[in-house]
């Protein structure tokens, strides 16, 4: 549902395709799977906070997915809802009432029975001003409270009119009040989890890797349903950055599943080794698709100015970057979100790279190169200031994407700085709005998106998605006015006109959406299927003996 920083993987598949768990009541598993072993996997970057209330990207989102439930989850054949830990639900006539039963007998890892205290908790502590949980807020403002009607029942009750309300609800993270209900210690507890699903965190070697154990009180264990899921006795989470180290490890069996972008699907993941001990994986399906950019903080006199967002993505060649890295794999991004969504707009197209026409932009926005030092100036508050600014990456990977775009911009008279920057630094400096622009990408989130968590103005605060401080009335007004039509056809066209305006208010590079979802797998991973068709289901895969 809500969308998560990949911030440190190059911008391809979304990485909720591969790693987010939807364990449920009824799934396509092989119940004659076998049990036990253990699988390593790369998530591609290590967490900055293990805390659910306070996480925002998507490393802790995938550790937490195995660990943490919601009330319902989707079956990713279908993407009906299935029961999680609540076993009924109801939703009442008026659609403003969401009733949910709690499944019988589930506990939390340390013992504890889970209790509806803990579900009224969970949403209570998302617009606790003690917790920093911005970034959840915008989704959950349309329900007024909670309310337990017996020991085994809560029911949310809607304030308004939202589409997503029910399915806010529905796939709200439920963490222990035990643990987290004191706000001097919840706040704090940053590498540490408990949950009630499938695997328990075992160990955290900080820098290098996280290992997950089976949870031996997991309802799961005892249910029919759940047979052929989560079949390993064990995770081993790695964070490895840099593709050219996680496919060697791929290769040596040091990890088990690994994403590819790419280039590395094509140049990399060849030789006599593939297909016999390590495999490589081409698939499509249905889920979101993720996105990168390029984002300019708009708080940045530098970047007020339309003309010269607009002039800065004709000098970024993503055609050639396509050719040279992607390798035919990718789309020019053309707005704000995947532009294979039935909620982006086809009138939308992608600026193309036009050296000439920036210059164009940019002189109308009064820049010129008055000092003959090849940099374009301008007066800005009464202040001499060249167009200079840097750009922070948090990936070595995607140094490469920059490096081309700093080279076209120097043509034009533009002056790029790329900074390399580790992850949990960026991350605090775009929490404090303290950056001139960074290359970032986001998730896909749900497939019914709601763009209001990043691109609507309220959501600036700091913590919040809306981390550039865009801001268009207009855009405000049709996600506000979309937001309470539950008709998805009627919504459409608002999301649409929303699609439409933020891309040309350019706010963002919007860089590319890919094609196809791309994965490495050792030998030792038995599956069924190479790709679901609302996941790529890995929680169906089981250690080979």
């Amino acid at each position: 549902m809500i969308q998560k920083w990949v911030g440190g993987l190059v911008f391809f598949a979304t990485v909720s395709s591969f790693l987010v768990p939807a364990y449920a009541a009824k799934f396509p598993g092989n119940p004659n799977a076998p049990r036990g072993g253990n699988y390593y996997l790369n998530i591609g970057g290590e967490p900055t906070t293990l805390n659910p209330i306070t996480s925002s990207d998507v490393f802790a989102r995938d550790v937490q997915g195995y660990i943490l439930e919601s009330l319902l989850n989707r079956d990713p054949e279908t993407y009906d809802w299935v029961p999680n830990l609540a076993s009924e639900w109801k939703i009442s006539k008026d659609g403003k009432d969401f009733t949910f039963s709690l499944r019988l007998g589930v506990q939390w890892q340390d013992g504890s029975p889970l209790t509806v205290d803990d579900i009224k908790f969970s949403f209570d502590v998302i617009f606790d001003p003690k917790y920093n949980a911005a970034h959840l807020r915008p989704y959950y403002e349309g329900i007024e409270k909670v309310e337990i009607l017996d020991p085994k029942t809560v029911r949310f009750h809607a304030k308004d009119k939202y589409f997503g309300n029910f399915s806010s609800a529905a796939t709200l993270t439920i963490v222990p009040k035990h643990i987290y209900g004191d706000s001097e210690k919840g706040s704090k507890i940053n590498k540490e989890l408990i949950g009630t699903g499938p695997y328990i965190l075992s160990s955290y070697d900080k820098g290098k890797k996280i290992t997950l154990n089976r949870n031996s009180k997991w309802w799961g264990n005892s249910d029919p349903a759940q047979k052929g899921v989560w079949n390993f006795d064990s995770l081993v989470l790695r964070f490895v950055t840099e593709k050219n180290i996680a496919i060697e490890m791929l290769k040596k069996g040091d990890i088990d599943f690994d994403e590819f972008n790419p280039e590395t699907f094509s140049e990399k993941a060849t030789g006599e080794i593939w297909g016999k001990k390590v495999f490589k994986f081409k698939v499509e399906n249905l889920t979101s698709k993720s996105f990168g950019f390029v984002a300019w903080n708009l708080e940045n006199p530098l970047f007020k100015d339309k003309k010269v967002r607009k002039a800065l993505a004709h000098l970024m060649n993503r055609k050639l970057m396509i050719e040279k890295f992607r390798y035919g794999m990718s789309l020019p991004a053309t707005g704000p979100w995947y532009q294979q969504s039935e909620y982006a707009s086809k009138k939308a197209k992608a600026i193309d790279f036009d050296p000439k026409k920036a210059l164009e932009l940019l002189k109308e926005a009064g820049w010129e190169d008055t000092d003959k030092d090849g940099v374009l100036d301008r007066v800005i508050d009464g202040k001499k200031t060249s167009l200079r600014f840097t750009i922070l990456e948090p990936n070595p990977d995607n140094v490469k994407y920059l490096t081309l775009y700093k080279e076209d911009a120097k043509k034009a008279g533009v002056g790029i700085e790329v900074k390399q920057i580790e992850w949990n630094s960026f991350v605090k400096l775009l929490d404090e709005h303290k950056f001139e622009a960074v290359r970032l990408a986001w998730g896909g989130g749900a497939i019914d998106l709601d763009p209001k968590q990043i691109w609507h103005s309220s959501s600036s605060a700091v913590g919040g998605s809306n981390f550039i401080s865009y801001k268009n009335p207009e855009v405000d007004r049709l996600i506000e006015e979309a937001r309470q039509i539950m008709d998805k056809k009627a919504r459409i066209p608002k999301f649409r006109k929303v699609y439409e305006l933020i891309a040309e208010d350019a706010p963002y590079v919007f860089m590319f959406n890919d094609k196809y979802i791309l994965y490495g797998s050792t030998s030792r991973i038995g599956r069924d299927k190479e790709t679901l068709k609302f996941s790529v289901g890995t929680e169906y895969w089981w250690a080979k003996k």
